[in-house]
């Protein structure tokens, strides 16, 4: 497929479900719920964040954040649910006009080589792992999947390494651009995982260049490149063309916004001043525990949001 073709008509598509869940999302005879509010932006919380209030199971869940005004989900686990749930959960999204994030698309390897040594055992499992991906988007209308390169092999120089995984993506775009889903490359900050092989902004960039296919897009985790490089807003204008999704977490503390350094009602305008209409993943714990906390992060979305 054409690159700008696949874009525009990307693009097209996720514009079209913004307009579509700001018309219906109080009024669709098909959403279950009345939302109480209206971000402008879609921000995605996970699975667990309202346990509290909505209970343990899944589906109460996503029920609870469309009440609240959410418009997405994000789930990592998603590959590790039964197919029953993940199917439930896909027509559950659909019936409250929500969109689903990213998950996880493949094993990460946090301490030891496996896409920047070239070996083919490696490469052969990422890419049974994102053929395995693309079936579960399928059950819950994905468009996104995580993928993370994953540790640094010290034995070889970094333009090797850099080669061997522009090789792997490459090969899994083969894979994904048919069914027009996205795996978006998280860079990792330096603290939290240590001897990662993408960890900039940047860098990233430079890769999706690289592998020149619009199935390889930067996913750009604002907590993580606050504590790796800081700069925000001119790295999300140097990087913009190549980024695909958002995660939101504030430092320190990786909670929500409001309780750390970052302004994110400045950063939240600026991205949605450049047109974003993509998913803003809540990758995030809840700064206070039980409904009262639960609560709390509810407002302070509502507090970063108002711009």
């Amino acid at each position: 497929m054409q690159r700008r073709k696949f874009v525009q008509s990307a693009l097209a598509a996720s514009a079209a479900i913004m307009s579509t869940a700001t018309v219906t999302a109080a009024a669709s005879p098909t959403n279950l719920l009345t939302p109480k509010r209206q971000f402008k932006m879609r921000y995605a919380p996970h699975l667990g964040m309202f346990e509290n209030s909505a209970g343990k199971d899944p589906i109460d869940q996503l029920k609870f954040m469309a009440d609240q005004g959410f418009t997405a989900l994000e789930d990592n686990g998603m590959t590790g649910r039964d197919v029953a749930l993940q199917t439930k959960m896909g027509e559950t999204l659909a019936k409250l006009d929500m969109q689903m994030g990213v998950f996880v698309a493949h094993k990460i390897y946090w301490t030891e080589p496996s896409l920047t040594s070239g070996k083919q055992d490696k490469r052969d499992e990422f890419l049974q792992q994102i053929k395995n991906s693309v079936e579960v988007a399928k059950r819950v209308n994905a468009t996104w999947v995580t993928v993370v390169p994953g540790y640094l092999d010290f034995r070889q120089d970094m333009g090797y390494q850099t080669a061997n995984v522009v090789e792997s993506l490459k090969q899994a775009c083969d894979i994904l651009e048919p069914h027009k889903l996205i795996m978006v490359l998280e860079p990792l900050n330096f603290r939290d995982h240590p001897g990662l092989f993408l960890t900039k902004s940047a860098q990233g960039y430079e890769v999706c260049k690289a592998v020149d296919s619009p199935s390889c897009k930067i996913l750009f985790d604002i907590y993580h490149q606050q504590i790796t490089e800081g700069n925000l807003i001119p790295n999300i204008d140097r990087a913009w063309d190549e980024i695909a999704y958002f995660q939101i977490g504030d430092n320190p503390g990786r909670k929500e916004p409001t309780t750390g350094e970052i302004n994110y009602k400045n950063v939240f305008k600026h991205i949605h001043g450049k047109g974003f209409t993509g998913v803003m993943g809540m990758e995030h714990g809840n700064a206070k525990p039980g409904k009262d906390g639960e609560m709390a992060l509810i407002k302070a979305y509502e507090e970063s949001d108002n711009f």
